[in-house]
């Protein structure tokens, strides 16, 4: 009989006000977030950036309580996915992998191992495909895998997205009726989709789907929506918790509450679109900062629609994936993490400057080595503008 591991794959959150400033480091410090010609930099830079955000961050972790509650929520959703699988009468155990706090993905390996699994099911939390989440993610699991003989000879199925998932298509529709229902003109109620963004070269030069997956997500959800109710709501998709000099997908959340302010939109139905578990973007910066936002729009009515968490209607979907891959054709973590392109971030075939996507990469990149360079010629005392007298 086959011992099956359901890993669970998910970015992770610091659960006390002190755990802040290093799951920021943790963060900053991947490869796959902070892009420089110069890899060697990108250690000193994600602490400068964690020294400088921590305080920030804080503020936003005491605003919900102290702390991030995605361990708590993703182990009740592992559970819950550990029975629904168990009554269909498959020997599976579920295991937590977080990216950048605890569980690491390196315990959950270690767990797996020591239970004696003898197949991995890679299930990450994220909807939608991206470089900087799911394709993180299946590529931490490939360098443990490299280096640990055995785990390496465990077979592992991916699943590298599943934004089209009914489970996860009816459990979202719902949601969003129930809101809907609760305006007081529930046919002129706007629904707007917050979606995590990503710097737009991540689509534009390496073939990330993660637009196209959102925006197909969203449609589907809204046939599903005007199905179930029997009239169609107008409705936007904005992006969101952009960090950087880079550009990143647009339309902007906050530009579009601004618009729909000024377009006397009564009632908004906020969707967080990408995200299947409560933790800092849906309970700080959409509840708090966007509600706070559309108030000064004057958009009357802000309703916000809950994640998923343990949504019974939504685990049903995720045991539904694990069975549809076991029975399926095998995804390894290399096929899963694959893009349509190769990243070419160093060097450039031509140096280019101005404001077309590659240009504005670039410029961005050349910004942070000069920043770079600045803050160590303060901390040093040493470099080229204190001989020149400027410092």
């Amino acid at each position: 009989m086959s011992r099956i591991g359901v890993l669970l794959l998910n970015l992770g959150g610091p659960e006390r006000i002190e755990d802040v400033g290093p799951f920021l480091y943790n963060l900053f410090s991947d490869p796959e977030i902070i892009r420089l010609p110069i890899p060697s930099l990108i250690k000193p830079l994600a602490w400068y950036i964690s020294t400088r955000r921590s305080s920030k961050s804080q503020e936003a972790y005491r605003a919900i309580g102290g702390g991030s509650p995605l361990r708590r929520i993703t182990e009740q959703q592992a559970r819950e996915l550990q029975s629904q699988l168990r009554l269909r009468g498959i020997d599976a155990t579920t295991y937590v992998a977080m990216r950048y706090w605890h569980p690491f993905t390196e315990c959950a390996v270690a767990d797996l191992k020591a239970d004696g699994v003898t197949q991995v099911v890679v299930l990450p939390l994220y909807p939608h495909f991206s470089i900087s989440t799911s394709g993180s993610s299946f590529r931490e699991l490939s360098r443990l895998r490299k280096a640990d003989l055995a785990f390496s000879k465990l077979p592992i199925r991916c699943i590298p997205s599943w934004y089209d998932n009914d489970g996860y298509i009816r459990s979202m529709s719902e949601l969003i009726s129930r809101q809907i229902l609760s305006c007081d003109l529930p046919k002129e109620a706007h629904v707007f989709f917050s979606a995590h963004g990503v710097p737009k070269s991540y689509v534009e030069d390496a073939g990330d789907p993660y637009q196209q997956e959102i925006e197909s997500c969203t449609s589907l959800i809204m046939k599903e929506l005007e199905c179930s109710l029997g009239y169609s709501n107008p409705y936007t998709l904005a992006y969101q918790s952009r960090v950087g000099p880079e550009e990143w997908l647009q339309p902007y959340t906050e530009d579009v509450l601004e618009q729909l302010g000024n377009a006397a939109t009564r009632n908004l139905v906020v969707v967080p679109i990408s995200f299947v578990s409560e933790h800092i973007e849906t309970l700080q910066e959409i509840d708090i900062e966007y509600r706070n936002l559309a108030k000064k729009y004057g958009i009357k009515y802000f309703h916000r629609v809950p994640a998923l968490d343990t949504y019974p209607l939504f685990i049903n979907g995720l045991a539904d994936l694990v069975v549809s891959c076991l029975d399926g054709p095998e995804i390894g973590l290399e096929e899963a993490a694959k893009l349509p392109n190769e990243i070419k971030l160093y060097p450039q075939e031509k140096w280019q400057w101005g404001w077309n996507n590659s240009s504005e990469v670039w410029n961005g990149r050349v910004a942070m080595i000069v920043f770079l360079a600045l803050i160590f010629e303060f901390i040093s005392g040493n470099g080229p503008l204190h001989k020149i007298g400027l410092l």
